[in-house]
Formats: structure tokens, C-alpha cells, sequence
């Protein structure tokens, strides 16, 4: 019988529990927990006899993965999978997967909670403006960036996004305009959401030049990956533009300094946010219990994001 270890420092709901328990024992599998752990040791010994991990924001590593040797496949819940080495996985043999799109309107929804904040200057008493016939870039248009274009259109905002990997014409299919650059998005909204994995590519991307870019009033809401952000980059354009604003749900390094030279302008959650939701959470374990079931039983791999 196949061993299915939900293995989750920050547990997931109660009711995404009983989802996930419900779908492994359909399939004749058998569940194991490790919730709230507090030592890296607990998972290592944990993991000694699981054919199968879920995850959230659990680190899985060349230590956890030479630790299981029955392992097969491991699926972070979620959108993001950096927190698993992928190298060290298919040197293993082992398949990892995320969860594409169950966090994604939870995030979009977290996005605008951010924003209506921004433009109202952080509630501080003060006039602020109105979203409506405002400019949203939207940079990265997979399943957040699509929730987002569906949310902003409700507030009567016009719509541009760019991504490298995402052709205009599905874009525009949307009633979203595309634009040819992530420059050119940038200087063309004053407001823009980041929707961008860390990879070796964007990492420190979003720098000092495309900030200056933007028109005036600008607004940068982060709720992708706190490496996108080039921080030396980032407080250089908050001094020099006293116009700027940068909203997240990812503490950046800099946030002590951020905070107390621009405490009008800059906003982090304590901890991320965006798929703190009871429906995301429900969505996203219960999508990871079921995408292993169809790995083990039937070898499906659609979900892949790790190399063979």
C-alpha cells in the first residue's frame, strides 16, 4: 500500500485534511501527518518510508529527498515550487509537481485589497483616487495575472499585460491589451502587479531603470517572489520619487529600512498572504492529493515542473 506523507510546517485547514484523507483512502492508499514540525529531523525521519510528499512551504532538499528512498513524487501545494531543489529531485527519480490555479483567485483577490489601500494613500486620512479608468500592467499573465484581469475589469480599469511565454493573441482574447515588453508596460502604467516566478532570468528584474519608467502616481504591488525585486534598486527609485508606492505580501530584506523611510508609501504583510485563504487552502491540498493518485496509479505527469 502506497504512503502518502502530508508533511506541512504551517498545517494546512482541518477540512483540506479530511479532503485530502478522503481522496488517498479512496484510492487504497494510506495518509500519514507531520503537521507543525519543528526540526528539519522530524521530517527526515518521517519521510523514511513515503512513496509520496505534499508540501506547502516546506523546504525539500538533497537531505530530505536522500532520506526517502521509497519516494516518487513530491507536490508542493501551490503555484511557486522554489522552496524544492529540482536538480537534486530528478537525480533522485522523483517527479515534483504544483498545483497551478487553485491559489489563483485568492491571490488576485489579495492584489486589489493592496491596491485599493495604495490609492487610498494607506487610509491615512488623506484624499486618494479611484481605480476606475486607471492603467494596470500586469506582468506575467498565467492563471494569478488572468484572475487579475477579471477582477480589475469589475473596477472599469484598462488592462495591458505583458509575458514572454504567453502569445498576444491569447491576451488580447481576453479584451486585455498586450504590449511588446516589460518596458513598455512599465512606462505605460502607472499601475503594475507582478505575477513573475524567481528564476535565474527574472531574479532582481524588476530594478531601477523600470521603475523610473513609470508615470506618475506609481504603484508596484508584489505578490510573486521576493527575489524578483532588486532592493538596491528599489530604495534608490523611493527616494528619488516621492510619487512611488511598493505594496507586498513578501517581507522584502530591506523592510526595516523601507518602513521607516517611507512609511506613507510602503506596505508588507508580516508573512505571505496571498493563498491565506480557507478556499485556497482547501483547493490546493485537495488538487495535490488527487494529482498524486493519478500519478501512482495511472502515471500522469501534467504537472510536472521538474527535468526526467
Amino acid at each position: 500500500m502506497a504512503k502518502i506523507l502530508v508533511a506541512t510546517e504551517k498545517p494546512f485547514a482541518p477540512v483540506a485534511v479530511e479532503g485530502i484523507r478522503e481522496v488517498i483512502a479512496d484510492a487504497k492508499m494510506e495518509l500519514s501527518l507531520l503537521e507543525k514540525y519543528t526540526d528539519k529531523a522530524q521530517l527526515l525521519e518521517a519521510v523514511k518510508d513515503a512513496d509520496a510528499l505534499i508540501i506547502r512551504s516546506d523546504k525539500v532538499d538533497e537531505a530530505v529527498l536522500a532520506a526517502a528512498p521509497q519516494l516518487k513524487i513530491v507536490v508542493r501545494a501551490g503555484a511557486g515550487y522554489d522552496n524544492v531543489d529540482l536538480a537534486a529531485a530528478t537525480a533522485h527519480g522523483v517527479c515534483v509537481m504544483n498545483t497551478p490555479g487553485q491559489n489563483a483567485n485568492a491571490v488576485a483577490e489579495l492584489v486589489f485589497g493592496l491596491l485599493v489601500m495604495g490609492m487610498r494613500n494607506l487610509y491615512n486620512g488623506t484624499s486618494g483616487k479611484e481605480l476606475k479608468g486607471k492603467k494596470l500592467g500586469i506582468l506575467a499573465y498565467g492563471n494569478v495575472g488572468r484572475n487579475v484581469a477579471r477582477v480589475a475589469k469589475g473596477f472599469g480599469m484598462e488592462i495591458y499585460a505583458y509575458d514572454a511565454f504567453c502569445s498576444a493573441s491569447v491576451i488580447e482574447g481576453d479584451g486585455v491589451k498586450a504590449v511588446a515588453s516589460a518596458e513598455e508596460l512599465f512606462k505605460t502604467c502607472a499601475i503594475v502587479s507582478l505575477h513573475i516566478p524567481a528564476t535565474a532570468e527574472t531574479k532582481g528584474s524588476i530594478n531601477h531603470h523600470l521603475l523610473s519608467l513609470m508615470p506618475k502616481g506609481a504603484i508596484v504591488i508584489n505578490t510573486a517572489r521576493k527575489e524578483v525585486i532588486d532592493e538596491p534598486g528599489l530604495l534608490q527609485a523611493m527616494a528619488e520619487r516621492p510619487d512611488l508606492k511598493y505594496l507586498t505580501d513578501i517581507m522584502p530584506a530591506a523592510h526595516a529600512e523601507l518602513a521607516e523611510r517611507f512609511a506613507d508609501r510602503y506596505f508588507s504583510t508580516p508573512k505571505k498572504m496571498g493563498a491565506q485563504t480557507a478556499e485556497a487552502n482547501i483547493n490546493a491540498g485537495i488538487a495535490a492529493a488527487r494529482q498524486i493518485v493519478d500519478f501512482l496509479v495511472n502515471g500522469n505527469e501534467r504537472f510536472r515542473v521538474n527535468q526526467k
